[in-house]
């Protein structure tokens, strides 16, 4: 099974750390969204595309790759950290999500941790979160490969 991750992970490299854990499992490579050759992901078995989130949404290098893919027909996944909790109206993952629909692709789910956040108004403090994503964190982010490695999907 072919599989890559594209992952931004610009501010302290959380979301790297939860795409390298889910690498592991799947044993696929991970890219940035600048390395990503569109091509190759519409024709990738799997694909995750997971980012911090920058205010409420996933990093626009990310979502502008998602925009400049071609129609693909394989499966994919998204994932995303942040320091504070999504809110069940308008989850994090929701806008990539439906564009990776739209460009034909099945998106399998969506995983997302707390992470270490120095955003403005938490900078003062020295952060929120900041032993995030933790061991814990980390091994749920396996297991969300695992199923979907074995194709039981998210919630099996």
């Amino acid at each position: 099974m072919k599989s890559v991750i594209v992952c931004a992970s610009v501010s302290h490299g959380n979301t790297r750390r939860v795409a390298d854990s889910m690498a592991r499992v799947l044993d696929a490579e991970v890219v940035s969204p600048e390395q990503a050759d569109p091509a190759e992901l519409a024709v990738a078995d799997l694909v995750g595309f997971g980012s911090g989130v920058f205010y409420g949404r996933l990093h626009p290098s990310l979502t502008d790759l998602v925009r400049a893919l071609p129609a693909g027909t394989g499966r994919a996944f998204v994932f995303a950290t942040s320091g504070l909790p999504e809110l069940p109206p308008a989850p994090f993952t929701r806008p990539v999500v439906r564009l990776l629909r739209a460009k034909g692709f099945s998106v399998d789910g969506s995983y997302t941790c707390r992470a270490f956040d120095t955003w403005a108004p938490f900078k003062i403090v020295g952060g929120i979160r900041k032993q995030r994503p933790n061991p814990g964190d980390l091994a749920a982010a396996r297991a969300f490969a695992e199923r979907l490695r074995d194709g039981r999907g998210p919630e099996a």
